[in-house]
């Protein structure tokens, strides 16, 4: 019988193919899932940075594969193709699957990567819950990212949610009440957390001004919380070396420009001030400890994403 309280009619089982022999292998049951989709409010592409170094690092094997055909929109985001001279080559097929990968340790884990559903939303979160549970999986965590008003002087700031207090308390102790943009990521929180099962999503914030820019500082940072929370040795080394680069090109274009500067000076005093005295609070707060309402919050993740329409 059709669950109707998720809103789709259809089986989310043919949402997807998936290798049936390594799926039934007893050593992919109780591990855990890491999930990233790009194409929402990528800031600083942390996402994509952090998924193509996992997939490009360690040792990996497809599991699922889900039809990109039923789940993208190719209309308002068209796939990316190569015309050299008088052919065409290297057509960028959308993907969107599931791996199972090894950590620098040895420890296998799992990562749901690609772009992120415009279509299907709810018979995407079935079958995705239900891949969770047929294989048992013991936490699933998410990364995203979106510009925030804070200076990149300071240490990388996050948000994380869940229904795992210990993941939570002590990194994100602020728990804020405000309306944003929906991803496929939170509705998959959702459905996880009221499958009972532990799930802990983590929004990096970037530094608005960077947001359209490779931000490698705050894909390390991501992932340096992502292996905390799952206790897997994930790859860094590549993305602190870019980090580096990317650190001293910031330094020149602040250095050339005064206006620059005084960005940068204000909101490094606006960090400090919320950063004195407290235990890693968010940085979301205003002066009277307060959270923005979705105008002032959302503001900055819906300006972001209409600069990106429509290749998103």
């Amino acid at each position: 019988m059709t669950d109707r309280t998720s809103g789709s009619l259809l089986d989310p089982k043919s949402l997807y193919w998936r290798d049936d022999e390594l799926f039934d292998r007893e050593e992919l049951r109780g591990l855990n899932l890491v999930m990233g989709f790009t194409g929402f409010a990528d800031a600083g592409h942390v996402v994509r940075q952090i998924t193509t170094e996992l997939l490009d690092t360690l040792d990996t094997a497809l599991i699922v594969e889900f039809d990109a055909d039923q789940l993208i929109d190719y209309r308002s985001r068209r796939p990316q193709i190569s015309f050299v001279e008088d052919h065409l080559q290297d057509y960028q097929a959308p993907s969107l699957a599931l791996y199972r990968l090894i950590d620098g340790l040895g420890s296998p884990f799992l990562l749901l990567a690609g772009f992120e559903p415009d279509l299907q939303w709810e018979r995407f979160a079935r079958a995705v819950v239900g891949l969770v549970d047929e294989l048992d999986v013991n936490l699933t965590t998410w990364i995203h990212s979106i510009p925030m008003p804070v200076p990149h002087t300071r240490p990388v700031g996050v948000t994380v949610h869940g229904n795992r207090p210990d993941l939570i308390e002590g990194i994100s102790v602020w728990k804020p009440t405000v309306e944003v943009p929906a991803a496929v990521g939170h509705i998959l929180e959702l459905r996880l957390t009221a499958a009972e099962r532990d799930v802990a999503g983590y929004v990096m914030h970037v530094p608005h001004y960077l947001a359209e820019a490779e931000y490698p500082t705050a894909a390390v940072a991501g992932l340096e919380y992502l292996g905390a929370a799952t206790s897997l040795m994930l790859p860094t080394d590549r993305l602190r070396e870019a980090g580096r680069e990317v650190g001293r090109q910031i330094a020149e274009q602040v250095e050339g420009s005064e206006e620059v500067q005084q960005v940068v000076s204000r909101l490094e005093v606006r960090y400090d001030e919320k950063a004195e005295g407290t235990v890693r609070r968010s940085l979301l707060a205003d002066e009277n400890d307060e959270l923005p309402n979705a105008d002032v919050l959302g503001a900055a993740v819906e300006a972001y994403l209409a600069r990106k329409e429509p290749g998103k």
